[in-house]
């Protein structure tokens, strides 16, 4: 495994293109684009303002940059640096914009999500969609970029707008079943679109692609309700995460809960490895207190930390909810799904500090990591069962079914991962501070034999 050095970047704003060949990241008003394998610098653009947003066209040639005190959007070409693009809303304001899945279409939300514009590239047309219900998520493309679903509030009630994207025209309109409708996803394969209640109403609704209710899944009453929603990979499964602490697994033959995984704060099961992060601060001898030792950032002072298995029962440190607050850290918030369909990833809120990873083949618990802070980010790999998380701190954490492992991000200054994203290869991963990134190089070839 090796590092990169560090490079600036703002708000978090880094992503690698889809295509895997560059990494663009905002520092501020400027964009810039590195090719990934050598990190020289290709494309320097400057904006008009801070960059608030920024995304990549799906055929890699185009980057977006939004500017939402402004209500301003920057497109700019990588084919071609001197042409670029600018968008302005004027007063109605500007809260979100994405690329539709053809990379030559904007789709500009206002603020207050009175409209969604629609933005043509190509031929300057310019759509308006109305009543954009303000929500968890409200739109979503199929993942073969020929349909939207965008979620509406009007008269008091929920409706759900299907849309080809070739033209925009309008195929299906369809009033839900829904109390506050808080999100709705595709599934991977495009067959069904999933519709979820806020947490006040335990409610998920399954759609076909012509507006058919397929189904609905509740799995309890007033109490606070669903909390995230993912698919599998495959299809095959709807995963569903709770304010009561469970996850729910729904097969997509009959739509019927087929596993409950729950998240106890004691764990008896002794198939399941438990992994505890145990940290210790190294020795340090009066030859290391040196002034030329003690720069700032140092890594002499760095705790350093291994994983330790813990036989059964395992006690999981708890936090008890404040119940007067809103938004209680409580429930299941993330779920990840391995790309392989394999393995399922979530994070309790009340347990922060433990990641715990079940098997869908066995449907049942397979490892359960204890870190010594907080979780911030975990994300699998595109290419191979293997889970990266980070906490806030210096240190890198990989699990896969072999094992688990901690790594110090060898860079001065204290670079503290506070967030992680995959190459799509699966060979490197971008590291985010708050300020900083740096990428980490995975020796693939080696751990494939």
């Amino acid at each position: 495994m090796n590092f990169s050095e560090i490079f600036k970047q703002s708000n978090q704003l880094c992503k690698v293109s889809p295509d895997g060949k560059y990494l663009a990241t905002c520092v501020q008003y400027r964009l810039v684009v590195r090719d990934v394998s050598t990190l020289q610098i290709l494309q320097l653009y400057t904006c008009l303002d801070q960059i608030s947003h920024m995304d990549w066209s799906s055929d890699s040639l185009f980057i977006l940059c939004a500017m939402y005190k402004r209500g301003l959007v920057q497109v700019w070409s990588l084919e071609q640096p001197d042409w670029h693009c600018k968008i302005d809303e004027g007063s109605i304001g500007l809260v979100s914009s994405r690329w539709s899945p053809d990379g030559r279409h904007i789709l500009n939300t206002t603020e207050f999500h009175m409209r969604v514009t629609v933005w043509s590239l190509c031929t300057k047309a310019v759509s308006y969609i109305k009543y954009p219900k303000a929500c968890q998520k409200g739109v979503d493309f199929s993942r073969d970029g020929c349909y939207m679903a965008l979620a509406e509030r009007r008269d008091c009630k929920d409706y759900v707008s299907v849309f080809v994207c070739d033209d925009w025209h309008l195929l299906r309109h369809f009033e839900t079943e829904t109390q506050d409708l808080a999100g709705l996803e595709w599934s991977p394969n495009g067959c069904v679109l999933a519709v979820w209640d806020s947490c006040l109403e335990y409610k998920v609704l399954l759609y076909s692609l012509d507006g058919r209710l397929l189904s609905t899944y509740s799995a309890y009453e007033w109490s606070l309700g669903v909390k995230s929603v993912t698919w599998s990979p495959s299809s095959q499964f709807l995963a569903i995460g709770s304010y009561d602490e469970k996850v729910r697994i729904l097969n997509h033959i009959t739509w019927k809960k087929i596993a409950q995984f729950e998240h106890p704060a004691t764990i008896n099961n002794t198939k399941a490895v438990a992994y505890k992060e145990v940290e210790r601060r190294p020795a340090v001898g009066n030859e290391d207190l040196s002034l030329h030792n003690i720069t700032l950032g140092s890594t002499l002072f760095n705790t350093q930390s291994k994983y330790e298995i813990c036989p059964p029962p395992v006690q999981i440190p708890v936090v008890k909810p404040d119940p007067d607050r809103a938004n209680p850290k409580i429930g299941v918030s993330t779920l990840a799904f391995s790309t392989d369909s394999r393995y399922v990833a979530t994070k309790n809120d009340n347990m922060a500090s433990v990641v715990w990873v079940w098997d869908m083949q066995k449907m049942s618990l397979e490892a359960v990591l204890e870190q010594t802070s907080a979780v911030r980010c975990f994300q699998w790999d595109p290419r191979r069962p293997r889970l990266a998380l980070c906490t806030g701190n210096t240190k890198l954490y990989l699990w896969s079914p072999a094992g688990c492992v901690s790594v110090q991000v060898p860079t001065e200054g204290g670079f503290q991962v506070q967030s992680l994203t995959w190459h799509c290869s699966g060979d490197s991963l971008i590291l985010l501070g708050k300020e900083q990134l740096c990428l980490c190089y995975m020796d693939t070839e080696q751990e494939d034999k």
